[in-house]
């Protein structure tokens, strides 16, 4: 019985620490930004290397954050991006995706 109470208890901490392995190149994915994005080269929209150059030094994360949620247009040209709410991407894998593009 001891033994099944430690392995409920690890895995309950394993599962609600899913965040802090977070994945964000599998959330994007999931949330279809690589529709528009890819790393290195533009495609539909910037590639995260150019939105990291564009940015760099630059505290942007709540900036950047709030443009994939509210989407909009004129920062890298005059297609827009559509908004994306907590249902496509939810506020802790955005949070990682965004930091993960900013240094990249």
């Amino acid at each position: 019985m001891k033994k099944m109470m430690i392995a409920l208890a690890s895995a309950s901490l394993l599962l609600g620490a899913t965040s802090v392995w977070a994945n964000p190149e599998a959330a994007m994915n999931k949330a279809g930004c690589m529709a528009c994005h890819t790393k290195d080269k533009k495609l539909v929209g910037p590639s995260f290397k150019d939105i990291a150059a564009k940015y760099k030094g630059q505290d942007v994360t709540v900036k950047v954050i709030d443009k994939v949620r509210k989407g909009g247009s004129g920062v890298f040209g005059p297609i827009p991006m559509p908004p994306n709410g907590a249902d496509k991407i939810n506020d802790a894998d955005l949070k990682d995706a965004v930091e993960f593009i900013l240094k990249s």
